[in-house]
């Protein structure tokens, strides 16, 4: 294996061991050596890794990035910068800037909820970070999750006690800004106990015109009865890259609603995993990418039947313009023991230009005989009989496309229960198709 992109991260661990422990937690430090080890001996992924086939992952770390190893504070207000205030949503916000969690006060979380920095709820905490860090994101098999759990020093953490209702969504608003290009490792850890319910919207932004590569590991365990609403948008630059994974382990009768949306960005890379571990847990794991100019969106799922009675649904929308290109990968694992399963997988793109690419892999994998599954992936061009129609009534031809394109993702749109960030977002996909959203100096939700 050539380990030339490799070595210069073998070189700066070896030589910041110190450093990254220093400014880390104990409970991070115990996995660090372990995730260092495989990832040189993984290496980043090759083409010729199956879940990274459209995504060339080497050459996105060729580039020298600055580090942020010491934890020095970057001057910023991030509440001054960006009032990410979602018309009619009541939230309650948190900050990291990069992968550093902004101390400052959070108000309005119901007794025995943690919501803060990842590494200092670890010394505060150790026995619960403990129970489930570093538990579920396999840093054996994955590169990426290796490389993470290695260089990770801060993050987020969510606790949720048993029974507790946040009834406030929460928001995390993740910034990227650097005066030089920058490498950033986001760590989250969200545990919801059993019968608990939250909400969380975590949304991805850059202040700084300069590059961005950020790798992101979010591990979340949701206990028996819990129910958990989880939104991803991402609205950054063309000059950011972002390799995420998502590990979620959902016990008995657990409800679970992912939805994972891309707006604009550079390069963008999710993996999504969920276990259901308990009968009768459901999964609602949805997404949307909307692309222009070279932007790239690969989103991996997969979907663990373990057990019996368990029903998981997933929808992924893509419409892709000028050269973009999006990949999705979709793995519906039915195992022995999980007779009953209910499971279904759509995939859809839409090629606005010719130059545009999609490529479409849905897999069921069945080993039980008492089931229903069923999945399936389209791939094509707008409605030249729906144009023809709409014009035939007075409607211009670019209005008309407008009008199909955003018709077309709105199914993934509906899919979120939180009303006003659901009628912000059909308000901001209308302005992204109509070319007035085209990179993110601030909040573009909030305009």
């Amino acid at each position: 294996m050539n380990m030339k992109v490799e070595q210069q991260y073998i070189t700066l661990f070896k030589e910041s061991r110190d450093l990254l422990d220093n400014n880390s937690a104990p409970v991070m430090n115990k996995y660090r050596q372990e995730a260092f080890d495989n990832f040189e001996r993984l290496g980043f992924p090759s083409k010729k890794v199956e879940e990274y086939k459209y995504t060339p992952v080497s050459k996105y770390f060729e580039q020298e990035y600055g580090l942020n190893l010491s934890r020095l504070d970057i001057p910023s207000k991030p509440r001054d910068l960006f009032s990410c205030d979602v018309p009619g949503m009541d939230s309650i916000q948190a900050f990291l800037v990069n992968d550093l969690f902004h101390q400052e006060a959070v108000k309005g979380l119901p007794k025995g909820v943690l919501l803060g920095s990842l590494k200092e709820l670890a010394e505060t905490h150790p026995e619960l970070v403990e129970k489930y860090y570093a538990k579920i994101a396999n840093h054996s098999k994955d590169a990426i999750v290796s490389f993470n759990t290695a260089f990770a020093q801060d993050g987020l953490l969510l606790y949720v006690p048993k029974n507790t209702i946040i009834e406030q969504p929460i928001q995390l608003i993740n910034l990227l800004r650097s005066d030089v290009d920058l490498m950033s490792n986001r760590r989250i850890l969200i545990v919801l106990e059993e019968g608990a319910q939250a909400k969380v919207l975590i949304c991805n932004h850059t202040i700084d015109q300069v590059n961005f590569i950020q790798t992101g590991v979010t591990e979340v365990f949701v206990g028996a009865n819990a129910q958990l609403d989880f939104y991803e948008l991402e609205e950054t630059h063309t000059q950011t890259v972002r390799f995420n994974n998502l590990t979620v382990h959902q016990q008995a009768d657990s409800n679970v609603l992912l939805n994972n949306m891309t707006l604009h960005n550079g390069v963008t890379r999710n993996s999504t995993e969920v276990v259901l571990k308990g009968k009768g847990a459901h999964i609602d794991c949805h997404g949307m990418a909307v692309e222009d100019q070279n932007q790239h969106v690969d989103n991996t799922t997969l979907i663990d039947h373990t057990v019996a009675h368990c029903t998981s649904n997933e929808l992924f929308k893509y419409v892709l313009d000028d050269h973009s290109v999006g990949a999705f990968t979709g793995m519906i694992l039915v195992r022995p023991d999980a007779q009953q399963t209910n499971s279904q997988q759509t995939n859809r793109a839409l090629c606005v230009t010719r130059d545009a690419k999609m490529y479409a892999r849905p897999q069921l994998e069945i080993y039980a005989d008492d089931v229903r599954c069923g999945h399936g992936a389209t791939v094509g061009q707008l409605d030249e009989t729906a144009l023809f129609y709409m014009q035939a009534r007075g409607i211009s031809e670019r209005e008309a496309r407008l009008l199909l394109m955003f018709a077309f993702v709105n199914e993934v749109i509906d899919t979120i229960s939180i009303d006003a960030l659901k009628e912000r977002l059909h308000t901001l996909v209308e302005q992204r198709f109509r070319g007035e959203v085209q990179k993110c100096s601030e909040c573009s939700i909030c305009k």
